[in-house]
C-alpha cells in the first residue's frame, strides 16, 4: 500500500520527503505508508505511541484515519501537537517530524469511507476501539455480524473519521557505517523553513 501524495508545495523539505519516500518504494519497502503517531493525553499526563497508516499527503496535510472515540483522539483533543516518525529499513533512513493536528472534515472523511472496501468499514463499525473485550473470538464474532449485515447505504459512523497535521518540523536522518548518521533538520520560523545540521 502506498500514500496517496497530491500537489506537494515546491518546499525543499518536501521534495527531500518525496526523493526518500521514492527510494524507499525502489527498494520494495514494505508498509511504506506505516507511520508512528506520538501524542500527549493532558488529562491523565501520559505519553502513548502507535503505528497508524498514513493515507493522504494532500497539500501540506498529512492525513490518516481513526475511532474519534479511542484514547489516540482523546489525547489529540486535550494538547494538538504530535510527533510523527517514518522508518524504512530498507534505506535506513528515519524521518521525524512534528506537527499540529486536527480532524478533517466531514465531507473528507465521508469520500475517504465510501472509497473503502466494506471489509475494512465493518470493521470500523463493529469495534468500539480499544475498549476492554472479553475474548478475541467476540472480536470476530462482531465483525461477522456487522460484515454480514451490512447495507452500501450505511452513512459512515460519526465516531470515525479523519485527522490531518502540518508538519514544523522535519529530520531527515541517514543511517550510515560506525553510527555517522546524516541529520538534516527543516524547521518553521514564520514563514521561512531554517535548515541545519545536527551532530550524530
Amino acid at each position: 500500500m502506498t500514500i496517496d501524495i497530491k500537489n506537494l508545495p515546491n518546499l525543499k523539505p518536501y521534495s527531500i520527503f518525496k526523493n526518500f519516500y521514492n527510494l524507499a518504494i525502489e527498494n520494495n519497502q514494505q508498509y511504506v505508508e506505516a507511520i508512528s503517531i506520538s501524542s500527549f493525553n493532558k488529562d491523565i499526563d501520559e505519553v502513548q505511541s502507535r503505528m497508524v497508516n498514513l493515507k493522504y499527503i494532500q497539500n501540506e496535510e498529512w492525513i490518516f484515519f481513526s475511532n474519534y472515540l479511542s484514547p489516540k483522539s482523546k489525547s489529540f483533543e486535550t494538547h494538538d501537537q504530535i510527533a510523527a516518525t517514518f522508518y524504512w529499513n530498507s534505506i535506513n533512513t528515519q524521518i521525524r517530524i512534528k506537527a499540529k493536528i486536527k480532524k478533517t472534515s466531514k465531507e473528507f472523511s465521508d469520500n475517504h469511507y465510501l472509497s473503502r472496501a466494506i471489509e475494512k468499514n465493518a470493521l470500523a463499525i463493529s469495534s468500539n476501539q480499544s475498549n476492554r473485550i472479553n475474548s478475541y473470538q467476540e472480536v470476530v464474532e462482531n465483525y461477522d455480524k456487522a460484515l454480514k449485515n451490512y447495507d452500501n447505504d450505511i452513512k459512515r459512523p460519526e465516531y470515525w473519521g479523519g485527522f490531518s497535521f502540518k508538519p514544523y518540523y522535519f529530520e531527515f536522518w541517514e543511517g550510515n557505517d560506525y553510527r555517522i548518521n546524516k541529520r538534516e533538520v527543516f524547521s518553521l520560523k514564520g514563514n521561512d523553513w531554517e535548515n541545519f545540521l545536527l551532530q550524530p
